[in-house]
């Protein structure tokens, strides 16, 4: 794939950051490409040829962005990309990144997904990300829920599949037994996107109580735009990707106490998501997801920033690192 860097985690992986970067490559000029390397979090090498941007989706406590608190190792790079402000601040913060003219922000883009008619009779939820991320908060609560209410029924899509890392299953096995031999509680696994994206369309509401610090979140602005009511904390890139348009509560360090507030919001959101009022916002809720984060606006926006750089670094010579080379070892 042109441009847009692939390693040896990342080319068996089917997570956000790869879905979006090859999402990106179906936009973006092939010719202009080309011209660059751009590094999704995991950096490996430079190509001295190219101009190199660096597309940071993780975290300043990730080992493998360690290297970039070094003026040396950030001078091997024409631009840096942050997903969200959260993110760039905290990086800011954590590593003291400098906010100058390398720094840019573009945020996460997608296709939007579809509206269509759901269930006026049952109330569909649906988890769909990696299990650590609050699964283990998500299925007592659910499971407490639908001994009030019948008509409730949860579809989980979740596993270490979708990274190419089966093994890091093996953990919550016992936590995907108990989803798969609840009546109100389906496991479905790793899904393809395509085939998942139906299942996002057919819910009613994300319940994701995330105890994992995002720096974007695909599962969130695909669930607002699919429709869907929303109920999540504020931990880290939630609210910011959220655009407090959701059904969004105070995140708690406590487990007992997080799922006790998550059980509030959550049958508050059984209770309304059908009623036209509820409906007619999420309307609204899906238009603001599906223009602020739509594929052809950001990968318009990825295309100036790269012809700007290509009219900046026009050679290689141009291109080459103008400070001495610095090593880091994960």
């Amino acid at each position: 794939m042109s441009g847009f860097e692939e390693n040896e985690i990342s080319k068996n992986a089917n997570g956000g950051t790869e879905i979006t970067k090859r999402t990106l490559a179906k936009y973006v000029s092939e010719d202009l490409l080309k011209e660059f390397q751009i590094i999704p979090s995991r950096f490996r090498d430079i190509e001295e040829d190219k101009i190199r941007v660096y597309w940071c989706h993780d975290l300043p406590e990730d080992p493998e962005l360690n290297h970039l608190k070094e003026e040396n190792s950030r001078n091997r790079f024409h631009k840096m990309i942050f997903n969200c402000n959260w993110q760039l601040n905290d990086f800011h913060t954590k590593l003291g990144i400098p906010l100058d003219e390398k720094i840019d922000i573009i945020e996460t883009p997608f296709e939007p997904l579809e509206l269509t008619p759901k269930s006026k009779d049952k109330v569909n939820l649906i988890y769909f990300s990696t299990p650590q991320r609050g699964l283990n908060l998500l299925y007592p609560v659910v499971d407490a829920l639908s001994k009030k209410y019948d008509n409730i029924h949860l579809d989980v899509f979740s596993s270490f599949k979708i990274y190419g890392w089966e093994d890091a299953d093996k953990q919550f096995e016992p936590l995907y037994d108990k989803i798969k031999n609840h009546s109100h509680m389906t496991y479905h696994g790793f899904a393809p996107q395509e085939e998942l994206r139906k299942h996002v369309q057919n819910a009613h509401i994300l319940a994701y109580p995330n105890t994992w610090k995002e720096t974007a979140c695909r599962v969130l602005i695909e669930s607002m735009s699919a429709g869907l009511m929303c109920v999540h904390p504020n931990l880290a890139a939630l609210s910011d990707t959220s655009g407090m348009m959701t059904t969004m509560y105070q995140f708690n360090e406590d487990p007992s106490k997080h799922a006790a507030i998550f059980y509030k919001y959550l049958e508050h959101a059984i209770t309304v998501v059908n009623t036209d009022e509820v409906q007619n916002y999420l309307k609204f809720v899906k238009a603001y997801s599906d223009n602020r984060f739509n594929i052809n606006k950001i990968s318009s926006q990825w295309e100036s920033l790269l012809k700007e750089l290509l009219e900046m670094y026009p050679t290689v010579e141009s291109r080459k690192p103008q400070s001495e080379m610095f090593v880091y070892k994960v």
